[in-house]
């Protein structure tokens, strides 16, 4: 079984402070984030054991910070888990490096999987909190003028955070 070395704990670590921060400072503003970016390029270059690691710890810690819902913990646990999954995958099929064919790729992905939270959410928290059928209707009405600006808001900070993110995470001492 493969360990996890004292620098990719530390890096791993860093990188949940900085998701962390990030939504803290942006959790004011409905639909507008850029914690997907980060864990995308995270999970991209650095591979599915780091992604992983990254987006579990992510999803537990932030509760200390943004209180224990158990449809959240729920959603985050099976959301930034898959979405480091695939793009760790996009990452390993690409060779870990930076192309435009790649960065087309990420940036079409993370609209369609930032559109998948929310219908994700749609299908969790009414299941979870035992909503009638119309109550689970309404939530995934009022839903929909929050997935609009999220997704647009992806997609932008994918186009234009991606390339600079893979560079900054190409540094060699941040390699293994």
């Amino acid at each position: 079984m493969q360990r996890f070395s004292t620098n990719n704990l530390i890096l791993c670590a860093l990188y949940v402070a900085l998701l962390l921060v990030s939504q803290l400072v942006l959790s004011s503003i409905a639909g507008i984030e850029i914690i997907s970016v980060l864990l995308l390029a995270f999970s991209y270059k650095k591979g599915v054991k780091n992604g992983l690691l990254v987006a579990t710890s992510f999803s537990l810690i932030r509760c200390f910070i943004f209180g224990f819902m158990p449809n959240v913990i729920v959603l985050y646990l099976i959301y930034y888990n898959l979405f480091a999954l695939v793009f760790a995958l996009v990452g390993k099929c690409f060779s870990y490096k930076y192309s435009l064919k790649s960065h087309i790729v990420c940036v079409v992905l993370s609209g369609v999987i930032t559109a998948c939270f929310t219908l994700l959410d749609c299908v969790i928290t009414p299941l979870m909190y035992a909503f009638n059928f119309n109550s689970a209707n309404a939530y995934f009405i009022a839903s929909i003028p929050v997935i609009i600006p999220h997704v647009i808001c992806v997609i932008a900070t994918t186009i234009f955070l991606f390339f600079p993110l893979i560079k900054v995470l190409s540094i060699k001492s941040l390699q293994k």
